[in-house]
């Protein structure tokens, strides 16, 4: 292979996995000038985003629609058709599964089509957040028993991602990337193709570098939120408010960042990352007790909350079965339509044990799947008076409220919402 390959400049990305990673940053490349292939194993995921039925912020709507219908822009299920790009990111979830185990599946099935069709010259990167080695094992060893070179004729980097979705600030141009590859060229490739998405590439010694700095990423942020939530009851063990002290904490500019309290969390990383971690030190016996006692912590918080509703209708003389619940919000952030680990399904699941008659309204989730299968579907035109509860969960900007001010009780786990006629209730003691 010519020396030359190492430098020639790249015009083409296959994007493996359409979801809320793959997406923007499919669309990010093609603003940045590259042709750009957008590849998803289910078919449905790309009729919904070629009819524009997906969830976007607004300046990636903007960017979709400009994308559509050009020749620098193409969506395929087709995964063998990474064989004509420049470059490959794979952008493939990778959650854990019922017993908090790494679910790899997407992730091997999408490397090791990779690997089948890989060619001479390509740059394949790895964003998909994984356990340190997973690069190595399920690329470079691959590609290497082929015939390849890893760093020679054909380079190999890991750049987890770092989208939040949902967010429109900071840009994905504003976030620093990190990115390790597998020799020194291997870097500097990626670092071209990275430099597309944004102005700051940090660069670390090795794919196992950046891999090991995305599981800290979010760990970190696990470990905050199951102290923030413990601190928030310390607050109502005191009848203080968590959000004023919490607030009053953030105005020290050096040594506190401000984590806030709430009834769980969702999504891809935190509720997953951490257990990625935990699960590889299993093998080499390296003991993490915070980090395992905050993600029990966090786990245990959808129960904590539904227990804290029963001892609160305790208090009045009332029981929970038989008890109309309406849940506010089951995406697992504000402003997205992901459910995925949501804690609200958690919160449903126990209200339902408990005999509570549950409902939920999302205006930006129609229709959920329940842990049992089930579907439910989304109160239209909301009316306070019609239950006895409103538990608080997710709030979304933009969306009328104020019918919450006519429910007999309202239960505020974010801890933040006004209902028109003052707080929200959260139980004072246990």
């Amino acid at each position: 292979m010519p020396e030359s390959v190492a430098t020639r400049p790249i015009s083409s990305v296959a994007v493996v996995g359409m979801g809320y990673v793959g997406l923007p940053t499919a669309l990010a490349l093609h603003a940045g000038g590259l042709r750009v292939l957008g590849i998803d194993s289910a078919p449905q995921r790309l009729a919904a985003i070629s009819s524009r039925d997906i969830d976007l912020i607004e300046a990636d709507r903007r960017r979709l629609e400009s994308a559509l219908g050009t020749d620098g822009f193409e969506l395929t299920s087709d995964s063998s058709r990474v064989a004509e790009a420049d470059a490959v990111m794979v952008c493939v979830p990778t959650p854990v599964d019922r017993h908090q185990l790494p679910d790899l599946t997407a992730l091997r099935d999408a490397c090791d089509t990779l690997v089948r069709h890989a060619r001479p010259g390509q740059t394949i990167v790895l964003t998909s957040t994984s356990s340190v080695g997973t690069t190595a094992t399920l690329l470079v060893d691959p590609l290497t028993a082929n015939g390849f070179t890893v760093g020679e004729d054909i380079f190999v980097a890991s750049s987890p991602e770092r989208i939040d979705p949902g967010r429109s600030t900071p840009t994905q141009r504003e976030v620093p990337r990190v990115v390790g590859g597998v020799t020194e060229a291997c870097t500097a490739r990626a670092v071209g193709l990275f430099s597309v998405l944004t102005a700051t590439v940090h660069t670390v010694r090795s794919a196992e570098a950046a891999e090991l700095t995305k599981l800290y990423e979010n760990t970190f942020r696990a470990v905050n939120i199951a102290l923030a939530n413990e601190f928030a009851d310390i607050c109502a063990g005191l009848r203080l408010d968590p959000m004023e002290i919490t607030a009053a904490a953030a105005t020290k500019p050096y040594g506190f960042m401000a984590f806030y309290p709430g009834p769980g969390v969702g999504g891809h990383c935190i509720p997953c990352d951490p257990h990625y971690l935990l699960w590889q030190l299993r093998a080499t016996r390296t003991p993490a007790p915070l980090v395992n006692q905050a993600m029990n912590a966090i786990a245990e918080r959808p129960r904590q909350v539904v227990d804290r509703l029963i001892n609160t209708l305790s208090r009045d003389g009332k029981g929970i079965a038989g008890r109309r619940v309406v849940v506010v919000g089951v995406s697992y952030k504000p402003g997205v339509q992901d459910v995925r680990a949501s804690s609200a399904l958690d919160i449903i699941a126990y209200l339902l044990d408990e005999g509570a008659v549950v409902d939920y309204f999302d205006p930006l989730v129609p229709q959920v799947t329940l842990h049992d299968d089930s579907n439910m579907k989304s109160s239209v035109q909301p009316n306070g008076a019609d239950w006895d509860v409103a538990l608080i969960h997710t709030v979304h900007t933009g969306h009328d409220y104020s019918w919450l001010s006519g429910c007999p009780m309202v239960i505020d786990t974010t801890y933040r919402f006004d209902t028109g006629a003052g707080k929200g209730q959260w139980p004072c003691v246990a």
